[in-house]
Formats: structure tokens, C-alpha cells, sequence
């Protein structure tokens, strides 16, 4: 396209209109207009995503690759291709053997709550679908998958599902600005509600401005009406600092969530609620703070040397 005015009147043109269809899906919220036409995305676009990550997944087998050198005449670009399938293939091993502890843990977080999950791979991050801070899932409607299921970790928390396609799903994260879920202060109980921030950390809001609270303090998930879109008892976080209250009613909180989300792979939904609230009991022990080392003091008394004789 030619630089010309009727051009730069047509690329304002369109700026405008991406800001207006922002602004409305933001306000939007769950009941945006565009909702519909995320959907119908997921459906269009999630096969091609699940089918990219399959290809890209690091876990290939490194045999093809070995075999189509048989055909090569330079015997040094047969054994640098043979060197090649090799590493990946032990970068492939090591890959699989984190993803078998990432998914052990996992198990013990749902089995711990008693939360029935469909475990699943995390295939794209990004706003692929929407303006907002979410990742895809190769898990959709035909998986049982459905809108508003909480999906956390070995660690805790990740999220919860906005949309839903046949074979892909939305998940949209902790830390995303929009992102609300109550939480429960462990021990005391203390009510209140978490949201994200667009960063690392969450601002927590407790409804009692007088609560005790304190760096290290931890929460979980206060639960939701009919466990939807939130299950009891999972880790959310644990509190960095507490800000003064300066007579509020609430206090504020910012707290560092459990989850490390620039390192998202195997993710749980939780398609089945446990049957009853799990409480503090999924939260993993605290570790015990180190013992002093008992020390001895030892005061050596000198001997007296003995005087030479005449």
C-alpha cells in the first residue's frame, strides 16, 4: 500500500476501532459482546495451535532424523546429524523426567484436596484469543472441559477457564489485572479477596482491617458458590508485605504467588470438587526453621613451666 493520505486515514481508522472493540471487551468483562467471537476462534484456531506444539515439542523422536542421513554420501554431515538426534533426544530424556516430577507433584496437590483433575499441557501463552494475560490448554469441551473450572498446579493456583473450544481451552491467569478470587487467611481464617496485578505479585484485600497478619502468612482459595469458578483449599500465596492500614477497614496485602507462571507446562482442571472444604491442608509444611548449633566454650588454663635448676 502506497503512503498516501487516504492511507494513513485508513490505518487511523482501524487503530480507532482495534481501541473501541478493547475497550468494550475489557468493560465487557465476562458478559462481553465479544465473547462470542473468542469462541469461535478457539474453535478455529485451537487444532492448529494443539498441532503446532506437537510439532515443536521437544520430546520428537530423534530416529527419523538419524535415519534420513543414511542417505547422505559426506559421512561427516551423517555423524553431525547423528551428534544432533542424540542431544536432543538426552535433552528430550531429561525434559520427560522433570515433567514425571512436575506431574507427581501435581497429583499430590489434587489428591492431598481431593480435587478430581484432568491433567493438561500448556500449548501457547499469550492474548492469542483476547487482551489479557492467559494461556491455551490442549484440553477443550470434548475432554469435559467447561467454562469457569479452576486450574492449578503442583504448586497451587493458576487460574480458571474462560473459554472453551472443542479441543482447546483459555485459561486466563492469577496475575492478570481482571482476575478476582477469594481467599482464606491459613490458621485464622481471615476473609478476603486477590488480585492480580500484571506482575509477579497480588494484592490482596482482607476485609478485617484489624487482622493479624504477617510476612510469611499464607493463603488458599475461599471457595465459590457451587465450586465455580473456584474450588476451597488451594495454595494461592504467601504475604511479602503488609501495608499500614491508616484506619481502613480492609488491610492490603501483596502477596508472591505460589505458581511460577513464566514456567507453565502441566496444568490440572479441576473437573470434579472434593466433597468437603480441605481447609490449610493442602498447603505444604512449612519448613522447619534452622536449630542453633549448641557451642563450647573451652578455657585452657596455662601450666606453669618449670623453673630451671642451678
Amino acid at each position: 500500500m502506497r503512503d498516501t493520505r487516504e492511507s494513513r486515514l485508513l490505518l487511523v481508522l482501524l487503530i480507532a476501532v482495534a481501541f473501541a472493540l478493547i475497550t468494550v471487551d475489557i468493560r465487557g468483562g465476562d458478559r462481553s459482546p465479544l465473547d462470542g467471537a473468542r469462541r469461535a476462534a478457539a474453535t478455529a484456531f485451537g487444532p492448529v495451535e494443539k498441532g503446532v506444539a506437537g510439532i515443536v515439542d521437544p520430546v520428537a523422536d530423534a530416529v527419523a532424523a538419524v535415519r534420513d542421513s543414511g542417505d547422505r554420501s559426506d559421512r561427516i554431515t551423517r555423524l553431525e546429524r547423528e551428534n544432533t538426534a542424540l542431544k536432543q533426544r538426552l535433552g528430550s530424556d531429561d525434559r520427560n523426567n522433570a515433567r514425571v516430577r512436575e506431574l507427581d507433584k501435581m497429583l499430590g496437590t489434587a489428591g492431598r484436596g481431593q480435587y478430581g483433575i484432568k491433567g493438561a499441557q500448556v500449548i501457547a501463552i499469550g492474548a492469542a484469543q483476547g487482551f489479557s494475560w492467559t494461556v491455551t490448554i490442549d484440553l477443550g469441551s470434548n475432554d469435559g472441559v467447561k467454562r469457569d473450572m479452576t486450574v492449578l498446579n503442583g504448586d497451587g493456583l493458576v487460574g480458571r477457564v474462560t473459554t472453551v473450544g472443542p479441543s482447546t481451552s483459555t485459561v486466563l491467569l492469577v496475575t492478570d489485572p481482571k482476575f478476582t478470587v477469594g481467599t482464606r487467611l491459613e490458621k485464622s481464617g481471615e476473609i478476603g479477596f486477590a488480585g492480580g496485578q500484571g506482575d509477579s505479585s497480588l494484592r490482596v484485600e482482607l476485609l478485617n482491617g484489624k487482622a493479624a497478619v504477617r510476612p510469611g502468612d499464607r493463603l488458599v482459595t475461599f471457595g465459590s458458590s457451587k465450586d465455580k469458578p473456584f474450588v476451597p483449599g488451594v495454595p494461592v500465596g504467601e504475604v511479602v508485605r503488609v501495608e499500614p492500614s491508616g484506619g481502613r477497614l480492609t488491610r492490603t496485602l501483596q502477596v508472591r504467588p505460589f505458581v511460577g507462571f513464566s514456567k507453565l507446562d502441566l496444568v490440572g482442571v479441576v473437573v470434579e470438587p472434593p466433597k468437603a472444604d480441605p481447609r490449610d491442608s493442602v498447603l505444604p509444611p512449612k519448613p522447619e526453621a534452622p536449630k542453633p548449633t549448641p557451642t563450647v566454650t573451652v578455657t585452657a588454663t596455662p601450666t606453669p613451666s618449670a623453673e630451671p635448676r642451678d
